[in-house]
């Protein structure tokens, strides 16, 4: 007897024969992959296999298109994730199921997964960077269908993936975001879905399983993907105070924002002026006096948003004696001060 999931899918799969839509079918056959439990997944690809309808060929294909093996261009997992997927369903089950199908079922099918990147993006979600949004933009190699896949990154958290849409290019009009290099975004897509497999429990979006999928099968088609890329925005900033100290208290402040710069709201402001640089950092005089400068400055590159400089303007004065208070100092620093 078929189970609920077949019966399910080959109901799917037959109104998808209908749309010819190799994007419907694949967001319909990523949504599938993330309502099956592992342990399912070996008897529904045996089930779709012993039926051999056009509709469980379909099903079957598309499951492949969006669990793809890893492309031609070495964008492969990473050995965290490999280590991750040892007892997971492994992509090879699916692309080894749909062997020779593609060629049995209409000629739209073929185009799944097939998808040229066109463009990227990157950029602060919210005004004071708690999340930021990679966007990558793709069409089918006949042209049609284009779209974007948006991946919410947080950055409190460590910068793992929290929410992920596939939307009309249209979408991206209202996001307000900077062009970017597409290997670079891809990487950090595929970055932060690693990151957030890695870390039990993470707080993040329902409908992110859902895309995790297609997500990660378009960020592998992006040529030249960077793994661990960096964020140039601190190398961007040319508006440096004209105050002695400024730079060496802009290098503090680059330390301390690390690969998360876009993340600048009013409680990691506070925690950098009173509670970081007095816990870390070693500073001259005239660094210490340049440093609220320094900050609202940066704050301007960011935005400029008014609670980030209203929080400046209330904690700044108190850096000098808290600089000076040898009791908040780490461990590191009193070692570090003691070898001066």
């Amino acid at each position: 007897m078929s189970t609920s999931a077949f019966t399910t899918a080959i109901a799917q799969a037959r109104d998808l024969l209908r749309w010819h839509s190799p994007l419907r079918t694949e967001l319909w056959a990523a949504r599938l992959t993330a309502s099956l439990e592992q342990d399912q997944v070996a008897a529904f690809l045996r089930e779709l296999a012993e039926n051999g309808s056009t509709e469980a060929r379909l099903t079957l294909a598309a499951l492949a298109a969006v669990n793809p093996s890893p492309s031609p261009s070495g964008a492969g997992p990473s050995a965290e994730t490999a280590a991750a997927e040892e007892t997971a369903p492994s992509s090879e089950a699916y692309v080894r199921a749909a062997e020779g199908l593609v060629d049995t079922l209409p000629q739209w099918v073929s185009r799944m997964g097939r998808v040229t990147c066109e463009g990227a993006w990157y950029g602060k979600a919210d005004p004071y960077g708690e999340q930021t949004l990679a966007v990558l933009s793709f069409r089918y190699e006949n042209g049609k269908e284009p779209h974007i896949l948006v991946v919410g990154i947080d950055q409190p958290n460590g910068g793992l993936a929290v929410d992920a849409v596939v939307e009309e290019v249209k979408f991206l009009d209202d996001l307000g975001l900077d062009a970017a290099e597409p290997g670079v975004i891809g990487g950090r897509i595929l970055d932060a879905i690693e990151l957030g497999d890695r870390i039990m429990g993470a707080a993040v979006a329902d409908t992110l399983a859902e895309v995790r999928p297609l997500a990660i099968a378009r960020a592998r088609t992006v040529p030249g993907l960077v793994r661990g890329p960096g964020d140039d925005t601190a190398a961007r900033f040319d508006d440096l105070p004209d105050l002695p100290g400024a730079r060496e208290a802009f290098e503090k402040l680059v330390e301390f924002i690390g690969d998360r710069p876009l993340w600048w709201s009013p409680s990691r402001v506070s925690q950098f002026l009173t509670s970081w640089l007095p816990r870390e950092a070693i500073m001259s005089d005239e660094a210490i006096a340049a440093m609220p400068e320094v900050a609202r400055a940066w704050s301007r590159f960011l935005g400029d948003q008014p609670a980030v400089l209203r929080e400046i303007d209330e904690d700044a004065p108190r850096l000098p004696a808290l600089m000076a208070d040898d009791s908040l100092a780490g461990l590191a620093k009193r070692i570090a001060r003691n070898r001066l």
